[in-house]
């Protein structure tokens, strides 16, 4: 009987790792989409990124649902108990970078033909390094491997320096020339919203090393 419990208990767990492995994806294609849109000025592309959100949001809402679920029905053990809690943190986490992909788009839509300048290459740098740096926490979870998540967590700093030198460089140029504010306000907000989501996987990689060690070391 007991067997039979747990092997429930396994396939329910698998279930909701598997979500949260297909959740990871859609945060990754929607941050990629709107890098594209950004790039190409593209509205329609800008949309389907905005329109996407939603279903990022549905993957979240029954991941924890089916959390609560097995913590309430299944009485999981201490470690099975800390994954399912890291779980519930790294959900809101990429929600989280979601709305952020999809805020990139809306400045898309908001930038209409604003023409784009040299800094914009250094913004889609931050956004390969953000979608690298997901990608290698989601690796770093299957695997329960507390060392690489240290050494994504190690990796921010490149995002941080990225970011620093084009916000200096934006307000220099607003300052020579006023005409270029709205132009320069625009991708700042992008470089924002890239910023906070590398911040979002650093948040990550923590619960990961709480899940994998029982210790909650905070990086930020």
């Amino acid at each position: 009987m007991v067997t039979g419990i747990r092997s429930i208990f396994d396939r329910e767990f698998d279930e909701v790792r598997a979500s949260l492995t297909r959740m990871s994806e859609l945060v990754d294609i929607a941050i990629d989409r709107s890098m594209h849109a950004l790039a190409d000025r593209d509205i329609k592309l800008a949309k389907v990124v905005i329109n996407g959100d939603s279903e990022i949001n549905k993957y979240r809402f029954q991941i924890e649902e089916a959390c609560l679920t097995l913590i309430a029905t299944q009485q999981p053990a201490a470690t099975d108990l800390r994954e399912i809690i890291a779980i519930l943190y790294m959900i809101v986490e990429m929600e989280r970078m979601g709305d952020y992909a999809a805020g990139i788009a809306k400045t898309v839509i908001l930038m209409e033909e604003e023409p784009l300048l040299k800094t914009f290459k250094k913004i889609f740098k931050m956004a390969a390094i953000s979608r690298q740096m997901l990608a290698d926490s989601m690796e770093a979870f299957a695997k329960r491997d507390p060392i690489q998540a240290q050494e994504i967590a190690d990796r921010d700093n490149k995002t941080d320096q990225l970011y620093k030198v084009i916000f200096l460089r934006l307000i220099k140029i607003m300052a020579k020339d006023p005409e270029m504010v709205t132009r320069c306000t625009y991708l700042m907000w992008c470089a924002h919203n890239l910023e906070r989501i590398a911040d979002r996987v650093i948040n990550i990689t923590e619960q990961i090393i709480f899940m994998t060690t029982g210790t909650l070391k905070e990086f930020g």
